[in-house]
């Protein structure tokens, strides 16, 4: 059964569709999606050593949430040492242009932002 929704509706408090905008705008979620869409796909070590700042745990956690989403497929070897890569799913990729503009957008606003925020710590009592 498909839902149509409007667009006043994902302002509404229990509207479905703001789960989903949570998961896209967690740092970690676009972190992860901008650098799993470099490559085919990276280990779990990969993604830690290249993301700085985030703990094993929220690593853990923010993978298991995009899988769970249809994000990032995990794919488990049978070796010894096992290996487990992750890579971006269809549904995934589709978040890579819009979550590019995003960063493109902060890249390039980032000096007007920080100017904005220092005039206002100025002002502030």
């Amino acid at each position: 059964m498909e839902t149509t929704l409007t667009d006043a509706e994902v302002y509404q408090g229990n509207c479905p569709t703001r789960e989903i905008l949570n998961r896209i705008a967690d740092k970690w979620t676009t972190l992860l999606i901008g650098l799993l869409a470099q490559t085919e796909s990276r280990r779990f070590n990969e993604l830690r050593r290249a993301i700085g700042g985030i703990s094993q745990k929220m690593l853990t956690q923010t993978l298991r949430d995009m899988e769970r989403d249809g994000l990032v497929r995990r794919k488990m070897y049978a070796e010894i040492p096992p290996r487990v890569e992750y890579s971006l799913t269809p549904l995934g990729k589709t978040l890579c242009e819009p979550l590019d503009a995003l960063r493109k957008w902060a890249q390039d606003h980032l000096q007007e932002v920080r100017e904005s925020q220092e005039a206002f710590d100025k002002r502030a009592p």
